[in-house]
């Protein structure tokens, strides 16, 4: 190496130090090694999926089984869909698992593990017990079998059924997440990823919390959700006690800044991926115009409001306990979505 570019990255290297203690004092790096912390994890190697589940597979009498709830998808019930040819509504719920088997697999791999392994790596602007470092590897695990396991049953599902998924190139939650960092000033991008982990990770499902138990269902389909839902229960409790971390190590103007965002967070994981919801009912034959129009009658926005307010009742709680709705600017973009009353 030249002398002149060892002086460079010399130069560069002193000047991270500078941003590192300007970080710092900016409060995201609070002093929190002394916490207390309960880890959910402590048997985790003999209860975690990736370690002791066995794989799902579909069994050869599953075939003419119903693959998702008619119930929470909508436009099955829609004249349209059920005036098309028969077999329709099999086919939109066939492709409904798809959809959710590759939304999950999108979501552990491109919002949450990204950020787990900054937590385990010490990256993500925190001083974490020890503990919670080492649950943040466990998460990471837990989750890249989650999408493998996704994807794995997602194949079988198209050999099984015939129906290849029809699947836009990404989910509808990764674009609406870009679009809420682009927005952001340049110090704070960033943080959006973590608030979208903490509530994506404490936000409850009814698919995880209904289908297990939903016999008209294949059983690899309901046993494969509930290893998930069994898992997740664990992140759910450890992403509560991340937000308060989080939460304090951030300085009041800060908290200010990124609070009202806080609420597109949620909506743009609850909300429906109307762009694969109109591709599942193309692929099914319908036209674009009534397509659409099956869209704007299945999903009333009035209707949507009050689901997406039903399943954050618990990450909004999180948020209160932090006292982020205490500031007026995020309270009332809360309650512009329909979030709080």
């Amino acid at each position: 190496m030249q002398p002149s570019e060892s002086s460079r990255f010399l130069d560069e290297a002193l000047r991270g130090l500078d941003d590192v203690e300007s970080f710092v004092a900016a409060g995201y790096a609070a002093a929190l090694e002394g916490s207390a912390y309960r880890s959910c994890f402590g048997n985790w190697d003999r209860r975690a999926s990736v370690r002791v589940k066995p794989a799902r597979t579909l069994a050869p009498s599953d075939a003419g089984q119903l693959y998702f709830p008619p119930e929470l998808v909508p436009v099955t019930s829609h004249p349209l869909v059920r005036a098309a040819e028969e077999g329709t509504v099999e086919h939109v719920l066939v492709q409904r698992l798809h959809h959710y088997l590759h939304f999950t697999t999108e979501l552990e791999q491109f919002a949450v593990i990204p950020v787990t392994t900054d937590i385990s790596a010490g990256r993500a602007g925190l001083r974490l017990p020890q503990g919670m470092i080492l649950d943040a590897y466990r998460i990471t695990t837990d989750e890249a079998w989650h999408a493998q396991f996704s994807y794995e049953l997602a194949e079988q599902v198209a050999l099984r059924t015939g129906i290849p998924a029809a699947l836009p190139l990404r989910p509808l939650f990764l674009d609406r997440l870009d679009e809420v960092g682009r927005g952001l000033d340049g110090d704070l991008r960033g943080l959006e990823r973590l608030l979208f982990s903490v509530v994506s990770e404490t936000l409850i499902s009814s698919v995880l919390a209904d289908l297990p138990r939903d016999k008209r269902l294949p059983a690899a389909v309901r046993e494969l959700i509930r290893d998930h839902a069994e898992d997740e229960g664990k992140h759910h409790a450890y992403f509560r006690v991340l937000l308060h971390h989080f939460w304090n190590a951030l300085d009041a103007r800060t908290r200010r800044r990124i609070g009202p965002q806080i609420p597109e967070l949620i909506c743009c994981f609850l909300e429906p991926d109307y762009r694969a919801m109109s591709l599942l009912l193309l692929d099914c034959g319908l036209s674009p115009a009534d397509a659409q129009c099956v869209l704007a009658d299945s999903y009333p926005r009035r209707t949507v409001r009050a689901e997406i307010a039903g399943s954050a009742q618990s990450t909004v709680r999180y948020f209160r306990e932090v006292g982020a709705l205490d500031d007026t600017a995020t309270y009332e973009a809360f309650a512009a979505a329909g979030l709080v009353g």
